[in-house]
């Protein structure tokens, strides 16, 4: 695969819109400002959430098609979509209009969804759950938005899906459409997966030491698979929660837990990346998966009000983990 490609530290954040549907406000120019603060921050990305029925909120697509118009620079993202929540034909016709609204700015995170009974129950409404299921869909997305290529397929023929006249339908603004990241665990299937079909890993792995030895084994399965050095972008999802008292910062971050998923902290931290308390502590953390490889920090404030912390994160979460990167390079 030729030498190692170095590919740039990016840290982004969540946009809040899981947040606004648990306290029943669904702003959308609060989520606007939000956009436009992260960009003047310094962040390089904003990403948002997917659910239907077992964590309502705005529809990722429509939300960051709004977060483009007050943006310019930052990369728009979800993290992550839900693809058994479309049928795939809407679903790529809705992401190539997205690509021209946010041209050269969408990265498309897709994945399963959290592996709770709730989200099971959401998904026969768009379809079936599971991995060969997901991996045909952004299969049949790109073979569409491929179609218009000289000599490229306009049909696609699948175990779940079968589509022709493909080359009718809105190309994207991106010759082959916006780069496709899975989001899942650390499984081999999964790395295995990604290593062969997809542009990006986002991980939530609750160690930097276990993130670490995915990553390693992430970059052997791509050299096995052919794939070109940095074509696959190790990225990582950490829920922080910054606060001068560390008791009271895992207090919000218990309540704000109990509100998304009905679960404590010390159910969810033993499979999910946490940080609370201090922000320089907080910062270690970040640090820490810095220097296990990970290229793309999606943040989520693990508060109800997390624009509060925007400034704080930005301040000292990002700044030191630029440092740390600057000192790894």
């Amino acid at each position: 695969m030729g030498a190692v490609v170095r590919q740039p530290l990016r840290v982004g954040v969540l946009l809040p819109t899981r947040e606004q549907a648990i306290l029943g406000e669904y702003d959308v120019s609060a989520l606007l400002d939000f956009a436009r603060q992260a960009e003047e921050f310094g962040f390089d990305s904003l990403w948002t959430g997917d659910s239907l029925t077992a964590r309502p909120r705005l529809d990722p697509l429509v939300v960051l098609s709004a977060a483009s118009t007050v943006t310019r620079r930052l990369l728009l993202g979800t993290a992550a979509l839900t693809p058994g929540l479309r049928h795939p034909l809407v679903a790529a016709s809705m992401i190539s209009s997205l690509d021209h609204v946010s041209p050269g700015r969408l990265v498309l995170g897709v994945g399963p969804g959290l592996p709770q009974p709730e989200t099971d129950e959401g998904l026969p409404a768009g379809g079936a759950p599971g991995a060969e299921h997901l991996d045909e869909t952004t299969a049949l997305w790109r073979t569409a938005w491929s179609s218009t290529r000289p000599g490229a397929p306009n049909r696609f023929a699948g175990r779940h899906w079968q589509a022709e006249g493909l080359d009718r339908l809105v190309r994207p603004a991106a010759p082959d459409g916006p780069p496709l990241w899975l989001a899942a665990e650390d499984t081999t299937p999964v790395l295995e997966r990604t290593a062969r079909l997809y542009d990006g890993w986002l991980s939530f792995l609750a160690s930097a030491e276990a993130y670490g030895r995915a990553r390693r084994r992430l970059e052997d399965l791509c050299r096995r698979a052919g794939r070109r050095a940095g074509a696959v972008t190790p990225a990582l999802c950490l829920t922080v929660t910054p606060g001068p008292d560390e008791r009271r910062a895992r207090v919000e971050l218990d309540d704000y837990l109990e509100h998304c998923y009905g679960r404590t902290l010390e159910q969810m931290a033993a499979t999910r990346a946490f940080a609370w308390g201090p922000s320089e502590h907080c910062a270690q953390r970040l640090a820490d998966y810095v220097r296990a490889g990970a290229r793309h920090i999606v943040l989520r404030v693990g508060s109800l009000r997390p624009e509060t912390y925007l400034r704080e994160i930005a301040d000292v979460l990002m700044s030191t983990a630029r440092q740390t990167d600057q000192e790894s390079a």
